[in-house]
C-alpha cells in the first residue's frame, strides 16, 4: 500500500471519527439543552414535590402530568446531573419548551415559586386551618392540633380563646412546603409587625388590650359587612363599656350557640351560659368570636365619638342599621324590624 494511499485511509478514518463524535456530541446536546417541555395550550403548570418525596416520586409525578415529550432523554440526563440526590420539596413553575437542562437545574437547585397565602377573615380557626392547607403543604388537622396545644399558645402570648387574634387577613407570600409550625411562625411576627407602637398607643388611649381591640372587631364584622359604619358601631359599644351597659351583641349569642346562620335571636337564646353571651355577662368576650380584618380593627382604634347607646337592623334589610339614643327609641326601631321579620315569615 503507497504512502498516499495510507494517508488517505488515515483522512477517512479521522473523518469518520469526527463524524461519529460529531453525533454523539449532538446527541449529547440536544438530550441535555434541546426543547423537551410540552405543556398543556403552551401554558405555565406547576409540580408540587411533598416534603419527603425521592426521585421516583418526582418522575412518577412528571409521568403524570404527561408534559414529557422524550422519557428517556429526561431520565438520562437527570441521572448524569445526579438529580436523584437533590431532590428539593416545593412548588416549581414550568414552563412551556423548557429543555431538559432548565428544568433539572431548577429542581435540583430547589429554585421554587413562592405561593399568596390568603388568609381571610373567618369564623374560628378551624376554618382557617382548612383554607391555609389548601394553600400550602401543611395539614389541617397539624394546624389546628398546634392551636389547641397550651404550651404553643402559651409560647405565642395567646390561649384557647384569645388565639384567633394572632391571625391578621392579608395576602402573604410563603414557600409551598411551609409546615404548621412554621406557617404559625410566621403569623405571629405578621402580627407583631402589624401591631406597632402606633396601634399599641391607640389601644391603650382608649383603656384596651390589643386581644380586646380585636375582640370588638370581630363583634363588629358579625354586626355588619357595611363597612361604612364599622366606627359608628364601635362608638355604641365603646359608649357601653364606659357606662357599664351590656354589649347585648347578638353575633356573641349566636357564637356561643354555635348557631351563625340564625336571623333572629329569641329571648330562650340569651340564657345560654356561655362566656360569650353578652346579655349574660358584662364586658366583652374572652377572646374573638371570628378573625376580623384591619379595617375594623381601625375602626376600633378609631372609633366614631357619638352619644348613641343602641342600634338596631333596618326593616328594609339593607344591612344598615338605625341608631339610637335613648332605649325608647330604640324599642321602635325594633319593633319595626320585628315587624318585617314577621312579614317574611323569619322566626329564627
Amino acid at each position: 500500500m503507497s504512502s498516499r494511499t495510507v494517508i488517505k485511509y488515515i483522512f477517512v478514518v479521522i473523518a469518520v471519527i469526527f463524524v461519529i463524535t460529531g453525533i454523539k456530541i449532538s446527541a449529547v446536546y440536544r438530550n441535555i439543552y434541546g426543547k423537551n417541555i410540552k405543556t398543556p395550550e403552551n401554558k405555565d403548570i406547576y409540580l408540587y414535590i411533598k416534603t419527603g418525596s425521592g426521585y421516583d416520586d418526582v418522575i412518577a409525578q412528571l409521568n403524570s402530568l404527561q408534559i414529557i415529550k422524550n422519557k428517556e432523554t429526561f431520565t438520562w440526563a437527570a441521572e448524569k446531573k445526579n438529580y436523584s440526590s437533590h431532590i428539593h420539596p416545593g412548588r416549581y413553575r414550568i414552563r412551556n419548551n423548557m429543555s431538559n437542562n432548565e428544568l433539572l437545574n431548577i429542581l435540583r437547585a430547589g429554585l421554587q415559586e413562592p405561593v399568596n397565602v390568603v388568609v381571610n377573615s373567618v369564623r374560628t380557626v378551624d376554618d382557617l386551618a382548612e383554607k391555609v392547607s389548601d394553600q400550602i403543604e401543611a395539614e389541617k388537622d397539624d394546624i389546628i392540633l398546634l392551636l389547641k396545644d397550651d404550651a404553643i399558645l402559651k409560647h405565642y402570648g395567646f390561649n384557647l380563646y384569645t388565639i384567633p387574634g394572632m391571625f391578621v387577613p392579608n395576602t402573604y407570600e410563603f414557600w409551598w412546603n411551609t409546615d404548621a409550625e412554621g406557617f404559625l411562625d410566621r403569623m405571629y411576627k405578621e402580627y407583631d409587625h402589624f401591631w406597632n407602637s402606633e396601634k399599641k398607643r391607640k389601644a391603650e388611649e382608649i383603656n384596651l388590650t390589643p386581644n380586646q381591640v380585636i375582640t370588638l372587631a370581630s363583634i363588629i364584622i358579625s354586626e355588619t359587612n357595611k363597612t361604612d359604619e364599622y366606627r359608628r358601631i364601635a362608638g355604641v359599644y365603646m359608649n357601653r363599656l364606659k357606662t357599664g351597659m351590656k354589649l347585648q351583641a347578638d353575633p356573641t349569642v349566636k357564637f356561643a350557640l354555635n348557631d351563625f346562620e340564625r336571623q333572629r335571636i329569641l329571648t330562650r337564646d340569651i340564657d345560654v351560659d356561655s362566656p360569650y353571651n353578652t346579655y349574660k355577662f358584662y364586658g366583652l368576650p374572652p377572646g374573638p368570636i371570628a378573625i376580623p380584618d384591619m379595617r375594623a380593627i381601625d375602626a376600633v382604634l378609631n372609633y366614631e365619638r357619638n352619644d348613641y347607646l343602641y342600634f338596631c337592623a333596618k326593616e328594609d334589610f339593607s344591612g344598615y342599621h338605625n341608631f339610637a339614643r335613648t332605649l325608647e327609641q330604640h324599642n321602635k326601631n325594633a319593633r319595626l324590624y320585628q315587624r318585617a321579620l314577621n312579614r317574611q315569615r323569619i322566626m329564627k
